[in-house]
């Protein structure tokens, strides 16, 4: 394969995870340089590895891949979602002074950077990865060379993704979980549509 064939593929691959970190970075308060750094490992390294895995798959199960992938994502970009979303509201709520007019109630911390919801965006962001996988066989690629250059074009990506976000984040603050929330819905739900109208 040639390397600018293997570059486009690695971008189109990273497509959704940069836009879920331009989604987490819209949702966060704040986001520290190793908030950033974490996000882009992990979806870089789950871009990386299920190249791997659908290669060791093997072609002959392309169907049962392709019959359920589409599922998946929606189900999970779509929950969390819908729990940013929720926490939107709940924290907007908490934010305000009590009946007895004491100060205002503190605002529970909000964190897009939790390990255990990276690992279910990375996940639901690389099925298409898996499945590409798949087809690497017959590309005549390099495995390895295959799986670096995916999870880094992701890294590098889900790095400028949190920039994009933290930049838009200052003018739509007091609003930014329902951005987020809305944007990862979308995702799914446009993943959904596509194999569902293929």
């Amino acid at each position: 394969m040639p390397v600018i064939t293997l570059l486009l593929l690695a971008i189109g691959l990273a497509m959704d995870a940069m836009a879920v970190s331009i989604a987490s970075a819209l949702a966060a308060p704040r986001v520290r340089p190793r908030d950033a750094l974490l996000l882009a490992f992990m979806f870089g390294l789950f871009q990386a590895l299920m190249p791997v895995i659908g290669w060791a798959v093997g072609s002959q199960f392309d169907q049962y891949i392709s019959a359920w992938d589409h599922w998946l994502v929606f189900v999970l970009l779509g929950g969390i979602g819908a729990k940013m979303i929720h926490e939107a509201f709940t924290h907007h709520h908490a934010g305000v002074p009590d009946a007895l007019g004491a100060d205002e109630v503190p605002r529970p911390e909000r964190n897009p950077f939790r390990l255990g919801r990276l690992v279910l965006m990375a996940l639901a962001t690389s099925i298409d990865a898996l499945a590409a996988g798949v087809t690497l066989p017959l590309l005549e690629v390099r495995l390895v060379a295959a799986a670096a250059v995916i999870g880094g074009v992701t890294f590098a990506l889900c790095l400028l993704g949190v920039s994009v976000g933290r930049r838009f984040g200052k003018s739509l603050e007091g609003k930014l979980d329902i951005v987020g929330g809305v944007v990862l819905i979308g995702l799914g739900t446009k993943t959904l549509i596509e194999h569902l109208g293929a």
